[in-house]
């Protein structure tokens, strides 16, 4: 059944959450094209634990449209991690969005707005793209997961966002869960997990952490920050909708 854009959304997303709770992810993400159909999209990092659900994905829906975030400051094995796994996936519709070139010319010239402002940095080159991209998309796919704690850990499987619906099929499943799926079908890794980056974002704002340390540690390490914006409510006049840091 389709849905048009509309306060039904506030309805729909308990509802599905309520029946989705405890499912496979691979379920949640059939109810979503169910749902949702060609309105649906997928937003990806290509991160140290993308593989997983852009493998559920491929299974379900090879043509999906993957919403890749370029920021122009992404470590370069993040960039070839991207082409290689899409290809061996067999994803076809990916989609790189990068920052529009206005924005960056007002707000970051230099390029050295995250040694200052590193919420500002985020907006320009991560929040403002990826609103742009959802406004074409009813639903969209997020690969947050409980276990990395913070504002995470309630993490519903579907929730309404801004009149859109979001799925979080990953909510439920820990690192052991991963873990167990990528071997079981070979995933390839994110190349820098196996030197010490178990959460990646730009290079500019991502360490390595220790062991024991908690898997978001290493990002924007010394401040008093745990996501880039793309997941906080936004202000009421700002651009509708925002989309998925994973």
């Amino acid at each position: 059944m389709a849905y048009d854009i509309s306060d039904r959304y506030l309805a729909l997303a308990p509802r599905l959450d309520a029946e989705l709770r405890h499912a496979h992810p691979r379920t949640v993400i059939e109810e979503a094209v169910a749902t949702f159909g060609d309105r649906l999209a997928l937003v990806s990092s290509f991160g140290a634990e993308s593989a997983v659900l852009l493998h559920l994905v491929s299974k379900v829906k090879p043509d999906m449209p993957v919403l890749f975030l370029d920021t122009g400051m992404l470590f370069g094995q993040t960039l070839d991690y991207r082409r290689q796994l899409a290809a061996k996936l067999g994803l076809i519709d990916v989609r790189d969005l990068r920052p529009n070139y206005h924005d960056l010319a007002t707000a970051d010239p230099e390029a050295k707005l995250w040694q200052t402002d590193t919420d500002a940095c985020c907006h320009v080159r991560k929040v403002l793209p990826l609103d742009r991209a959802l406004a074409d998309f009813d639903g969209w796919i997020t690969g947050r997961k409980r276990f990395h704690g913070g504002a995470r850990l309630s993490l519903p499987v579907v929730e309404e966002a801004d009149h859109q619906v979001k799925f979080n099929p990953l909510a439920n499943w820990g690192r052991e869960d991963l873990d167990a799926y990528a071997a079981e079908y070979d995933l390839p890794a994110h190349p820098l997990v196996a030197q010490g980056f178990p959460s990646i974002g730009c290079w500019p704002c991502t360490k390595p952490v220790e062991d024991g340390q908690d898997v978001r540690a290493g990002r924007w390490a010394g401040e008093d920050k745990t996501e880039c914006g793309i997941h906080v409510a936004r202000a009421p006049g700002a651009v509708a909708n925002v989309g998925g840091d994973i």
